[in-house]
């Protein structure tokens, strides 16, 4: 054949517009491969939702390029250099991966494809702003969140760009097509997958729910968030897809301020890496956490909903059903864990890694590491949320809990969030929800001195 071709590798970018990788393929490339590599290296720890859901997200992107996607099975490093000496590709074109595998799995590709007298040509960033991008004045990277929103707002990001017109992608590749294997199960239902569900979903936000987002974004009980985080997680929007919508307001500048908390994160995880794995604060590593049989059985009460506190267990429980949690929630069924149960942070990461549709290791682990107060701008550990007031405030009616926790239908209003104190009549209408496991005011105080003790 003659001309040059190109790959465009897809990872977590699974669109067409305003995709900068793909544009920069096919200004140099007469021709065009789409890839998609499964990866046993991030599969492998994924759970059956997020994997479930990144193969619908992959049916929809084949939909788009008319049945012309491919895909292989197995380590990159070596998949994409035979891949690219298959279709003579001159060079393989990816958006930049900024996580600790994926800069790791790249130079490894890079290495094979060089040998080969090929190129990995990096065009592009999941964020708005990369990560790496933005430093304090002295030159190191930010640690606080609030001076980094200010740099990371006066920095920008450019305007996004339409699907190229003019690629044209090659037909008759072996592994064309989506696999005939048999597909993985989701635990749950799945929201709708794809570029164009994408931005059906930005619509309904932006449209109808932006303008009280800053007032309304922690009642679980309201269906006011944009639950576009699948999205983001898989690119089939891109953050300045949303960020160009925008308009002014406390609703989208807070709309905004979330991105940015998404940008502030993977910035954080880019710099240092172990805080995937470890506290970022070294002064936390002393903190005493429980093991064992006992902590075990409350870990599982926590896991399954049954701990006795309304509003976590509707949080848990939703996460079973849907592969979701509120974040107000996920806030307080976090704090519930580390200060109530006294179970390390990490325990509760990697249960959320394996149910969440939206499972993302930069905003999942340093989202906890602030709820537990062991990371960079994190609450302070003696922040303990109560889990009783907290549903009276943010489910003042009791809605969310009743829709996840049908044991208590019939207590109404707040009474929802303290069955206990319901009356016997009342009370023993709901025997199947469980009794307090912890007593809330105890194991604050206990918190409080292993944290003095640390």
């Amino acid at each position: 054949m003659g001309g040059s071709t190109g790959i465009v590798w897809f990872r977590r970018d699974l669109r067409l517009a305003d995709h900068p990788a793909l544009l920069e393929a096919t200004a140099r490339h007469d021709r065009l491969v789409a890839l998609f590599v499964h990866d046993p290296a991030l599969a492998n720890p994924s759970g059956a939702n997020r994997v479930a859901y990144l193969h619908a997200t992959l049916d929809a992107l084949d939909a788009d390029l008319d049945g012309l996607l491919v895909e292989r099975h197995g380590d990159p490093a070596s998949v994409v250099a035979r891949f690219a000496a298959e279709v003579e590709a001159e060079a393989v074109h990816v958006t930049e991966d900024f996580g600790p595998y994926g800069r790791r799995r790249d130079g490894e590709v890079e290495t094979r494809l060089v040998g080969d007298g090929r190129v990995l040509v990096r065009t592009g960033t999941p964020y708005a702003v990369a990560p790496g991008t933005l430093h304090t004045k002295g030159g190191t990277p930010f640690k606080v969140f609030t001076p980094f929103s200010r740099a990371w707002r006066s920095h920008g990001w450019p305007s996004p760009h339409r699907a190229p017109r003019s690629a044209r992608f090659l037909e008759g590749i072996e592994g064309g097509g989506r696999p005939k294997t048999p597909q993985p199960t989701a635990r749950t239902g799945l929201p709708p997958a794809g570029e164009r569900a994408a931005h059906d979903a930005a619509d309904a936000f932006l449209e109808r729910r932006v303008d009280g987002y800053r007032d309304d974004r922690d009642r679980p009980d309201l269906d006011r968030t944009s639950r576009l985080s699948p999205h983001l997680k898989y690119g089939t929007i891109h953050p300045r897809q949303l960020l160009d919508r925008l308009g002014d307001g406390d609703g989208p500048s807070t709309f905004a301020t979330e991105l940015c908390w998404r940008d502030f994160y993977a910035d954080v995880l880019f710099h240092w890496p172990q805080s995937a794995r470890r506290n970022f604060a070294e002064a936390m590593d002393g903190l005493e956490w429980d093991t064992g049989k006992r902590a075990d059985e409350r870990f599982e009460a926590w896991t399954q909903g049954q701990t006795g506190y309304p509003i976590v267990d509707a949080g848990m429980r939703q996460l079973l059903d849907e592969g979701w949690m509120h974040n107000r929630v996920r806030m307080i069924v976090a704090s519930f864990l580390v200060k109530d149960l006294h179970v390390d942070w990490r325990r509760g990461a990697r249960w959320f890694l394996d149910h969440l549709v939206d499972g993302d290791l930069a905003s999942n682990q340093h989202g906890w590491q602030w709820t537990a107060g062991t990371g960079t701008d994190a609450a302070p550990f003696f922040r303990v949320f109560n889990p009783i007031s907290q549903g009276q405030r943010f489910d003042p009616d009791g809605d969310y809990v009743r829709r996840y926790v049908p044991e208590l239908r019939d207590l109404d209003g707040k009474a929802v969030h303290e069955p206990w104190a319901a009356g016997d009549d009342l009370f023993t209408s709901a025997l199947d929800y469980p009794e307090r496991i912890v007593d809330h005011a105890a194991e604050r105080e206990e918190a409080l001195a292993r944290y003095g003790r640390r």
